[in-house]
């Protein structure tokens, strides 16, 4: 306020306006940090947003020669960790891009379903067959066994670490008895059904012979397609024991000498030596916040409406 001349008569007036001017021009000043700082805190929150729901990256795509890599990570099962949908729908990325020239399935897999294995496992043979020229080959890192290797064995080649657990080539049906425990409390088991066989490996029922018989030749059947497929996939490089399709498993380092796997290697080893595209692109499905929510509801309304009376069949 030095500029001012207190022998103006208006002097009072000015130091007012002075004031009032320099309060309207911090205001400002304020107003314009405050809706920077908003801005920036909105842009930070609607990208972790896009992060978390999947909207952005992992998207798969190149521009350049590349390996690509899809993960199979967890259960597999269409209401699981790793679905054929998923599966499916990357490999068709990955072949679809031009740039790419070779694919490793790196699986971490302890098995599941053998629908859904059975499926992915028949289209990999068949894009293989599309795409000659483009190899697949499957990397083991932790676990590779029972649906996991149903999943392998469609590749060119298997490459596993000297500790991995590999094989566990069988398929399973679990459940559970109550009789005794009925028995035990006094509590009657009130079952009408229509149809002799409706209520076949009911938990609360003792167990019938010819049901049992009929379960079990049912998993022989099923068993025996995975050993069909195994053999397909593996061909001469298999050495076949009396425990190869036993349910037994096994580790990296013995699964090499019994065939069941080719080589030591991780993923970027087979896209460094083996395709000779060091470049690793993801094309791995990530399932967003929101079908995850979605599925998850859909999967506990579907059980609680239809149930069960006996856990599906696994390759576990």
């Amino acid at each position: 306020m030095s500029d001012i001349n207190q022998n103006d008569p208006n002097w009072e007036r000015q130091t007012l306006e002075k004031l009032a001017f320099s309060a309207i021009r911090e205001q400002r000043r304020n107003r314009f940090w405050g809706v920077l700082f908003k801005s920036l805190t909105f842009i930070y929150l609607f990208m972790l947003l896009f992060y978390a729901l999947d909207w952005v990256g992992g998207d798969g795509s190149a521009n350049s020669d590349h390996t690509a890599l899809i993960d199979i990570y967890g259960v597999i099962g269409s209401d699981d960790q790793v679905s054929a949908d998923d599966v499916i729908g990357s490999l068709e990325s990955a072949y679809e891009n031009k740039h790419t020239k070779g694919i490793i399935l790196r699986i971490n897999s302890p098995g599941g379903s053998p629908v859904q294995a059975g499926i992915i496992n028949d289209e990999i043979h068949r894009q293989r067959k599309l795409h000659p020229s483009i190899p697949v080959y499957a990397v083991v890192e932790d676990i590779c066994a029972s649906g996991g290797y149903y999943i392998a064995v469609a590749a060119d080649k298997i490459f596993v670490d000297k500790a991995s657990i590999v094989g566990s080539i069988g398929v399973l049906m679990d459940g559970f008895g109550f009789t005794g425990i009925m028995d035990k409390v006094g509590v009657e088991r009130r079952l009408l059904t229509a149809g002799v066989n409706k209520a076949i490996l009911d938990p609360f029922s003792p167990v019938n012979p010819k049901h049992k018989e009929y379960a079990q030749s049912m998993l022989d059947q099923i068993h025996q397609q995975f050993i069909a497929v195994v053999r397909e996939g593996r061909g001469k490089r298999l050495k076949e024991t009396d425990d190869t399709f036993s349910g037994l498993f096994w580790s990296g380092e013995t699964s090499v000498q019994m065939g069941l796997a080719d080589g030591f290697g991780s993923s970027d080893y087979v896209a460094r030596e083996i395709i000779k595209q060091e470049k690793i692109v993801d094309f791995t499905a990530r399932e967003g916040l929101a079908d995850k929510f979605a599925k998850r509801i859909g999967a506990s309304m579907g059980n609680a409406v239809l149930g069960s009376a006996f856990s599906g069949m696994k390759l576990h």
